[in-house]
């Protein structure tokens, strides 16, 4: 059973929420609120599997509401629901700890999906969504999009080469400590989540050769 936490201002929302997601056989609406301090005290309370909530929330937005319930549940995975898809917002929202997406003029196709794909821990977000975030990100200078010094290039290669670690600081004389926080930046400068994506990178960048 999915267990599901409906966060909106506005009561008219929250109850054709319900019926929808009451209609489904295997989830269950296991508490709303119309506020954002209401919300955090229900998803702690409750502990949702999705976290269904509209950014334009009173007294704490969506923003704070999805870091606070990341920070206290982070298994519960966050939904944000709502009208607004400014790029910037998403990109916050995002960062915040959300892993789907969707706007209110998007629910009828999108909404069921988006449960679905959450309570498997899978991220979701709707077309006009992926679309502004590669929007914004293509409108990002090329050097913010990865620049890497010569070191984190040469453990960018011995990663790729299936080095490990341990191997990678004797190799280049340094402390295995050194080796983890340069591999750390990689990934983060990349916007990579796993040595394989990085092994891809490697390769589609003749950082080392297929």
């Amino acid at each position: 059973m999915t267990r599901i936490l409906i966060a909106d201002e506005h009561e008219v929302v929250r109850s054709g929420l319900r019926r929808i997601f009451e209609a489904h056989p295997k989830w269950e609406v296991v508490g709303e609120a119309e506020d954002g301090l209401d919300a955090i005290d229900k998803a702690v309370a409750t502990r949702p599997d999705v976290a269904v909530i509209d950014h334009s929330l009173p007294l704490a937005n969506g923003l704070e509401v999805t870091r606070q319930i990341r920070s206290h549940l982070p298994k519960t995975e966050v939904l944000i629901f709502t009208m607004h898809d400014d790029e910037s917002l998403i990109q916050e929202l995002l960062k915040a700890g959300a892993r789907g997406y969707v706007l209110k003029s998007d629910a009828k196709q999108d909404l069921v999906e988006a449960i679905e794909a959450l309570a498997e821990h899978k991220p979701f977000f709707t077309s006009k969504v992926s679309k502004a975030l590669l929007d914004a990100y293509m409108k990002r200078p090329s050097a913010e999009k990865g620049t890497l010094t010569n070191r984190e290039r040469e453990v960018l290669q011995l990663i790729a080469e299936g080095y490990t670690n341990k191997l990678i600081a004797r190799f280049l004389k340094v402390s295995l400590k050194t080796v983890e926080t340069h591999r750390a930046t990689i990934m983060r400068k990349l916007e990579l989540g796993s040595v394989a994506d990085l092994v891809r990178y490697a390769i589609r960048n003749k950082v080392i050769e297929a």
